[in-house]
């Protein structure tokens, strides 16, 4: 008997996601028409059938007006392509910041826990913080977002008494909740205060700058130095601290969304906008250590970006096109493209987890140190 694949899920948040959607897969048409190795029409007709704009809570970079409005950016390249609908976005996203930083403010000022979806890449300020970046670097709204981010890497005190870092959330990474009995403070790039350190360094490298900036990423990488591990696998951070110590006590897969290789974008950026040589070194050495390790690599089965092959191909030219020596970076970079494509390839079509953002990631695989292209923007290794 043959069984019929899924039907396509084709709903609103769906063709408005920047992960998943045909949204998504816009960024690998806008890049080959800008590459002229594409055709505009395509990306012109993924982009025109996105729907009426998802505006309020949910909104965010992977969804919804802030999503169409950084893929527009892409698309748009220094041109006035896409002039009028980028004017309209730029004042929607631009309310919706104000709504949520209001209530973020709110949130901290009562003492409460954010969750992922205030602060992160992909649901919260971070995310929209990246955006603005590109289109309106020096606004109020992404300097309240950098203020915003200051605080959230401040300590707040628990009922008990308890020091916690200011982005601990009560809630659990997962929906397993056992796996974080009373919460965790997460350490990854999508998910935890990477994606934060990542923006405000990036923010800094691009002159703008807030108030206490500088201090806040210090904070942050005191804390990373603090829950750093050193073993027979070279140095790594683990995902998450929770109240029984840190998760996973092993390697995880070497990824971007939370592995050593977003960890380390991260760090060498926050070393250079701080001109902090021995940090610099530090983070491109433990990248270096994890490229040598075939157990970790091993881990890597699949394509995408998010936690698989394409991900590390795109970080590792990041950092290797601001490394110390770029040559350490090139020699490791072929047989990491070799392990690309016998590696599974997506089942979805999208962009984080799917075969547009594994192809995207492709594009470059002839230089480990020259990624063109300003897609990974989103991924806030650039």
């Amino acid at each position: 008997m043959t069984v019929a694949p899924p039907a396509a899920d084709n709903s609103l948040p769906a063709r408005q996601s920047l992960a998943h959607g045909p949204l998504s897969t816009a960024l690998l048409h806008i890049e080959r028409a800008l590459r002229g190795t594409g055709d505009w029409a395509e990306a012109h007709r993924v982009l025109a059938s996105t729907g009426p704009l998802i505006e309020g809570r949910d909104a965010g970079l992977f969804l919804g007006a802030p999503a169409l409005a950084f893929a527009l950016h892409l698309a748009a390249d220094g041109t006035d392509r896409y002039a009028g609908a980028l004017h309209t976005l730029d004042q929607v996203v631009a309310e919706h910041v104000r709504a949520r930083l209001a209530a973020a403010h709110d949130r901290i000022d009562a003492g409460r826990r954010p969750t992922f979806s205030e602060y992160d890449l992909l649901r919260g300020l971070t995310g929209i913080g990246a955006l603005l970046l590109r289109r309106n670097p020096h606004g109020p709204e992404l300097r309240g977002i950098l203020d915003y981010l200051v605080r959230l890497t401040e300590p707040l005190t628990d009922r008990t008494g308890r020091t916690l870092p200011g982005w601990w959330v009560d809630h659990a990474p997962a929906t397993d909740q056992s796996t974080t009995p009373g919460g965790h403070a997460n350490a990854g790039v999508a998910h935890g205060i990477a994606g934060p350190l990542a923006l405000l360094c990036l923010a800094m490298r691009a002159g703008v700058h807030t108030r206490r900036q500088e201090l806040a990423i210090r904070r942050v990488c005191r804390w990373l130095d603090d829950i750093r591990q050193c073993d027979s696998y070279g140095l790594r951070w683990p995902r998450w601290i929770s109240h029984s110590g840190s998760t996973p006590v092993r390697p995880a897969a070497p990824s971007w969304c939370y592995g050593t290789p977003g960890l380390v974008r991260a760090q060498q950026l926050a070393a250079i906008v701080l001109e902090d040589t021995d940090r610099k070194r530090m983070a491109e050495r433990a990248l270096t250590h994890c490229l040598a390790d075939a157990r970790q690599l091993g881990l890597l089965t699949d394509r995408g970006i998010c936690h698989g092959v394409g991900g590390v191909l795109r970080t590792v030219q990041r950092v290797a096109s601001d490394a110390d020596s770029p040559a350490g970076y090139a020699r490791r970079f072929e047989p990491l493209v070799r392990r690309y494509l016998p590696a599974a390839v997506p089942e979805e079509a999208g962009f984080l987890v799917g075969r547009a953002g594994a192809a995207l990631a492709y594009q470059d695989a002839d230089d480990a140190t020259t990624p063109k292209g300003q897609w990974d923007a989103c991924l806030l290794l650039t």
